[in-house]
């Protein structure tokens, strides 16, 4: 088998992180936009995630 490859956990894995980080980064940009109600609806999908 090619050693390149992931296996289906390592690709769960990488895309709940990519999922967390892309997360975060909008909580981020809402926070400083001040969008109280973005941040509501992202705090909400963060919960969802955990």
């Amino acid at each position: 088998m090619n050693r390149n490859r992931l296996n289906s956990a390592e690709i769960s894995n990488l895309h709940r992180a990519n999922l967390q980080k892309n997360l975060q980064r909008r909580i981020e940009t809402a926070r400083a936009r001040g969008d109280e109600n973005l941040l509501k609806l992202l705090e909400a999908e963060a919960q969802y995630l955990r």
